[in-house]
């Protein structure tokens, strides 16, 4: 279907996926303004069952499980055991006994090794990567497109949670408000069997909205702009969740006591050297990853994690790991593009208001 659409293909975690159809930017701005669909098949899915299921995935992430009610989401992240991050990850809490974590498709194998090596209470663990696609309608048209295709009412749903569904002829489609580009819809998980069936009618559901197919590329920029957090650029095993401005996913509170607590309670409290910073450029130039930050006199304190010209801002933004003396919003720094230095400001997240 992505061939016959005219996707421009490229491999990306061991699947043959689409960067573009149209273009980055109409992409980009039809899930702003509209409503797009995302192919994100890729993505892992892990069952987590039995009486011990809770306790096993609240002493594996660093936010607070104990928070999640029935139907709800929750953003999260791995820690590794010396400071650093896993993944980064959704749990979806189905029951005090039932959870599924959705995972990174770069990640699959090594966080399915990290949570059996982990799983010393014989908690039933089951790997449905290879039997589960998932589609992601984002965009502010999205839920009100999808509401055609099933009875349950759908547009009143709450940020972050989901429901198990009867949707486009298909029973048992897991139906969630989630979604990685700030633009709202929502994420739709269902068997592949059924996935061209769902895949052609959310396409038509959309069509009198404006809906397009959206590849990689604008997935990129749309989370950008919101300065969601990119695994293998911005956070990885060597960067913390308090390094990456990610204290709000890492609750220290009572009967938490996940994997790092003690060492990133520490960090919290006296405070990290380097912090991942968003910054906008003031004059013309594209920040890419791996670039040099400088400061005034040239000297490279740092590199661009994440950086693209912002579809709907239309100006270079970034985000990368700055030292303390130069992470306050206002301060100025310097990206070098192409052997020139150019000026760039700390800002506050998100870069696109909406």
């Amino acid at each position: 279907m992505h061939h016959d659409m005219g996707g421009k293909m490229v491999p990306f975690a061991g699947y043959e996926m689409p960067v573009q159809f149209e273009g980055i930017n109409v992409e980009h701005e039809t899930v702003r303004l509209a409503l797009g669909v995302f192919d994100v098949s890729h993505m892992g899915e892990f069952w987590v069952e039995g009486p011990d299921a809770f306790e096993l995935v609240q002493r594996l992430t660093t936010n607070d499980v104990a928070a999640l009610y029935e139907g709800k989401v929750q953003y999260t992240c791995f820690p590794n055991g010396k400071g650093g991050i896993v993944d980064d990850l959704l749990v979806y809490k189905f029951s005090d006994t039932k959870y599924l974590l959705v995972v990174n498709a770069a990640n699959i194998d090594k966080d399915w090794a990290w949570v059996n090596a982990n799983n010393t209470r014989g908690v039933k663990l089951t790997n449905a990567s290879d039997a589960t696609s998932q589609l992601a309608v984002q965009g502010p048209k999205a839920l009100e497109a999808m509401q055609a295709l099933t009875n349950e009412t759908i547009t009143d749903m709450e940020y972050y949670t989901f429901k198990v569904l009867e949707f486009a002829g298909v029973k048992n489609v897991l139906f969630s408000t989630t979604g990685y580009t700030g633009a709202g819809g929502c994420e739709i998980y269902f068997e592949h069997a059924d996935a061209e069936k769902i895949y052609k009618a959310v396409l038509e559901a959309g069509k009198p909205f404006g809906i397009k197919p959206i590849g990689l590329a604008a997935r990129d920029t749309l989370r950008l702009e919101m300065g969601f957090c990119l695994y293998g650029n911005d956070i990885n095993d060597t960067t913390s969740p308090i390094e990456a401005g990610l204290g709000w996913i890492t609750k220290f509170v009572e009967n938490n006591p996940f994997t790092d607590r003690a060492l990133l309670e520490k960090q919290k409290a006296e405070g990290v050297d380097k912090m991942l910073k968003a910054f906008e450029l003031t004059d013309k130039g594209i920040p890419r990853q791996h670039y040099e930050i400088c400061d005034a006199a040239g000297n490279t304190i740092g590199e661009v994690t994440s950086g693209t010209m912002s579809p709907m801002l239309k100006k270079g933004i970034g985000m990368g790991y700055v030292p303390k003396s130069h992470s306050k919003l206002g301060t100025e720094i310097f990206i070098k593009v192409r052997d020139k230095l150019v000026p760039a400001v700390i800002v506050k997240l998100p870069f696109y208001k909406g």
